[in-house]
């Protein structure tokens, strides 16, 4: 069963101190394109990610978000005493000149300089990795099975598009006697016109006529039309990820209705080959979203 690339997943955790909620959103790309917004303590696991949804996810331009939400108050950021104590003292002497009057003024100036606030770099500990690795893979197959569900839809809407490919293609049939025989009308019409002027072997008109004749036959195209038309549905039913090797018989498919139209000479089948083109195109389409 084929699967969209268009999909959505996400799931969360609680750490002791913060909520982490992961987010995977899917769309089509002929290539696998990730996009990763980590926080800096998982940066080191950035490849393990990729790794993962390289596995699972086959292809598809892929952005994952990190969202931490921290239940209290940061451990990792304390206020630098010792700097802001070094401004202290440089500001109050000038204090006056500043127009600092109180104290608490003096504070306000300094809190937003530099280095008054001190962050220290958490280590990544593995126990609590081991419980985001778990969560992420969760999004992951919640992002598969959103992509299942759209498959379902696709293959679907496709698999009734080719059975309308092969039905226009067989109502063609109807026409096949007259399209020759009006050929054939139309050529000697033609011919009598000019029979007066010119001498005609007859022998040899009619090995000429045979060979034109064979030339306007359409048989081949619809056989070799049909065959593509099975091994689309064999393909679709049987093989995963296969969005470009549908995308190769799709032109195939392609190949055949543009011959039969060409070689058609009778505006109904010129009606039924455009309604066939139409529903190629739609199908075409839809082949771009699958994985």
């Amino acid at each position: 069963m084929i699967k969209s690339m268009t999909g959505f997943g996400k799931a969360t955790c609680e750490l002791p101190g913060k909520k982490i909620s992961i987010e995977i959103k899917s769309l089509n790309s002929k290539q696998l394109d990730v996009n990763m917004r980590l926080p800096n303590i998982y940066r080191e696991k950035d490849l393990i990610l990729r790794n993962e949804i390289a596995n699972k996810l086959g292809r598809g331009k892929i952005d994952v978000g990190f969202y931490v939400d921290f239940l209290g108050t940061e451990k990792n950021t304390s206020i630098n005493t010792q700097v802001i104590e070094n401004y202290y003292n440089q500001l109050l002497p000038i204090s006056d000149k500043l127009g600092l009057t109180e104290k608490t003024d003096i504070l306000r100036a300094i809190m937003p300089l530099p280095d008054t606030i001190k962050t220290e770099q958490a280590e990544l500990n593995e126990e609590e990795w081991k419980i985001i690795a778990s969560t992420f893979s969760k999004a992951i197959e919640c992002l598969n099975e959103f992509r299942n569900q759209e498959g379902k839809h696709l293959n679907t809407d496709i698999i009734n598009r080719i059975e309308n490919i092969r039905k226009l293609a067989s109502q063609t049939e109807s026409f096949e006697n007259e399209r020759i025989e009006r050929i054939r009308e139309r050529i000697l019409d033609q011919l009598n016109e000019l029979k007066e002027k010119i001498n005609v072997d007859k022998n040899r008109f009619e090995q000429e006529m045979i060979f034109y004749l064979e030339k306007l036959d359409v048989t081949e195209e619809k056989v070799r039309l049909a065959n593509h038309l099975d091994y689309f549905l064999e393909t679709i039913n049987n093989e995963e990820m296969v969005g470009k090797k549908l995308g190769f018989i799709t032109q195939e498919i392609g190949r055949e209705i543009n011959t039969l139209g060409s070689k058609a000479n009778h505006a109904e089948i010129q009606k039924l080959v455009i309604q066939m083109k139409d529903e190629l195109e739609k199908i075409k389409e839809q082949n771009l979203n699958i994985l």
